[in-house]
């Protein structure tokens, strides 16, 4: 799963006490819902023709990492940025499940505990050699080695029988990969404790679906294959488009490879930039791009631009605040939780989301285009999202009595904490666009009324990439910080909130916690009502525990040239998450 870069903000800091207040007659109080939710999830589909190049824009206020391997990278915009050659082996119908359309096939045999993986004939890396399984061998390799020190890692791919041998450097190979034909044929058998039923899902965690070119990188040492030329400046892909040129951390080029499985690709090229999300409606008004993100704090002031078809959908991602309660250890490669920490008393965590006036500041800055949501699974995952939770509406009230009854009386206009010493909280926060810096000081003034004392971490807001750096770090800084996800097609949330998960940067462990995610990945969930129930459980114990609070998602709305046919949001058109560029090409 890619960490999603939030929206934030370069916003004037004494506007914030206003913002909120008296906006009747603002634009951006329009519920613009009902319109959105009637777009396509796809352009409108034409004969394409061939040649063309496409401009991409990918919205940024910091320069994008460039680590092309889906082991290795963690961010949503290098998943953007390589969409057109970084494909997965798995392609999935409209419901998210894997089917054979892809370039490989997977078979699971529940009697045998086994999955057998083949590579289709003609899948080739773009230097013309073909994906065999020893490429598919060494990405566990680097997923489960150590000294790469992946983020994607966790426990629950050690059903994968030798996995967890590999990772203690107890072992030289993982026991659990058969290759029947050989580190050059094209089948995999997989031999696991167990199976389970996230396993018929693409994007699931529990069984990796990416490949790395084992005989382009095998030179490299693991701990250096992360800052690698192979990896960062000239990467190999199997995908319909190849990098033919890359300005670091602002473009990318990519024309045609020769040798992808699925034909020749429609365009000639296609050309990403990274664009400052405060430039993204000048871009679209000025139809600058063939295909650019709508930022929804500034819908209104595009949503008329002509010759462009906007489609929209509702993405698996949410943002939340976090709270830290412990510490990453590098010894026991697991989380830490620290019962002192600051944060580690739920009253505090439950009055902070309940003072949040998430639905105002939707309303006010994006049109009702960002929902508050009331789990930490999306709504999209059907019946494992639990549609009874509440939440933690907007209740001042509810917050004030919960700090009162647990202790935390004011002393002046401040509350200390129940041992009597004083209590300032600092959250972090990421840059971006110009409404986040107003965001989060409503939401500070929000806290003040219930005599919490909140300052932004390090007096400002943070980029990207250091704000991210900081929490894998554990800075003492940092108490609580927003953050967001951009889920796989997967609902199991272990990878982001077990104790094994470098994704749990709020750092919580709980027995009760790892009892349920198990249990909701176990063989009994092979029944899909047992299942469910354990993602109800699990969502009602979140939310009474609050260590991350689910604040909002929102539509996610495109700007596509409306020459442009092939571009869609659908999961069968897509691959890892990202549109199959394969199919889009100029109209006729």
């Amino acid at each position: 799963m890619k960490r999603e870069n939030i929206l934030a903000s370069l916003g004037i800091l004494s506007m914030a006490a206003m913002t909120l207040a008296g906006c009747g007659k603002n634009n951006a109080t329009k519920n613009e819902t009902k319109t959105v939710a009637k777009f396509p999830v796809e352009t409108p589909i034409k004969t394409p023709k061939q040649g063309g190049v496409a401009k991409i824009a990918v919205e940024t206020d910091t320069p994008f990492s460039g680590i092309f391997s889906n082991e290795l990278s963690s961010e949503d915009v290098d998943a953007q940025v390589g969409a057109p050659g970084q494909e997965t082996l798995f392609d999935s119908d409209d419901h998210y499940k894997i089917n054979d359309k892809g370039p490989a096939t997977l078979k699971l045999n529940l009697k045998n505990n086994t999955a057998t993986i083949n590579i289709k004939k003609g899948v080739k890396w773009s230097d013309g050699k073909q994906v065999v399984a020893k490429d598919y061998e060494y990405a566990y390799e680097i997923l489960a080695n150590k000294e790469t020190m992946c983020p994607r890692y966790t426990n629950q791919f050690e059903i994968l029988k030798g996995l967890k041998e590999y990772h203690e450097g107890k072992a030289k190979n993982i026991s659990g990969i058969e290759m029947p034909d050989g580190e050059n044929g094209r089948k995999i058998v997989l031999h696991f404790s167990h199976l389970s039923p996230t396993m018929y899902n693409a994007g699931n965690r529990y069984l990796w679906s990416s490949v790395e070119p084992y005989h382009y990188l095998k030179n490299i040492p693991f701990s250096k294959l992360k800052s690698s030329d192979q990896i960062r400046k000239n990467p190999l892909f199997f995908g319909a488009f190849k990098l033919a040129k890359l300005v670091r951390g602002q473009s990318a080029t990519w024309v045609p490879n020769e040798h992808y499985w699925r034909g020749k690709p429609k365009l000639d090229k296609i050309v990403i930039s990274v664009v400052s999300p405060n430039s993204a409606t000048q871009a679209i008004k000025s139809h600058k791009f063939d295909v650019i993100q709508v930022i929804n704090t500034q819908w209104d002031q595009v949503k008329n631009t002509k010759d462009v078809n906007f489609v929209a959908q509702i993405p698996l991602s949410y943002r939340y605040l976090g709270f830290k309660v412990g510490k990453w250890d590098n010894k026991l490669n697991r989380n830490v939780e620290n019962p002192n920490a600051k944060m580690n008393n739920k009253a505090l965590r439950q009055a902070i989301g309940y003072a949040m006036n998430v639905d105002e500041v939707n309303k006010h800055y994006t049109s009702s285009l960002s929902f508050r949501v009331t789990t930490l699974i999306p709504s999209k995952f059907g019946d494992f999202f639990d549609k009874d939770a509440k939440g933690f509406p907007y209740s001042l009230k509810k917050a004030n009595d919960i700090l009162d009854k647990a202790g935390f009386k004011k002393k002046g206009k401040w509350r200390t904490q129940p041992n009597g010493k004083p209590l300032t909280i600092k959250i972090a926060a990421m840059s971006g666009d110009a409404t986040q810096e107003p965001i989060t000081q409503n939401y500070i003034q929000q806290w003040k009324k219930i005599g919490l004392k909140v300052q932004l971490a390090t007096g400002r807001l943070i980029e990207h990439n250091s704000f991210y750096d900081k929490l894998q770090h554990d800075d003492k800084g940092i108490d609580m910080y927003i953050g967001g996800w951009s889920m796989p097609s997967e609902p199991s949330p272990q990878s982001y909130y077990s104790e094994s998960a470098p994704f749990n940067m709020g750092r919580f462990v709980t027995a009760k916690n790892t009892k349920l995610l198990e249990d909701m990945n176990s063989q009994k969930a092979f029944n899909h009502k047992y299942r469910v129930q354990k993602f109800h459980e699990w969502q009602r114990y979140m939310n009474e525990e609050a260590y991350y609070i689910p604040i909002y998602n929102s539509y996610q709305i495109t700007a596509v040239n409306n020459q442009i046919t092939g571009y869609s949001f659908k999961p069968s058109k897509n691959n890892s998450g990202q549109p199959l560029w394969y199919n889009v090409g100029y109209v006729k």
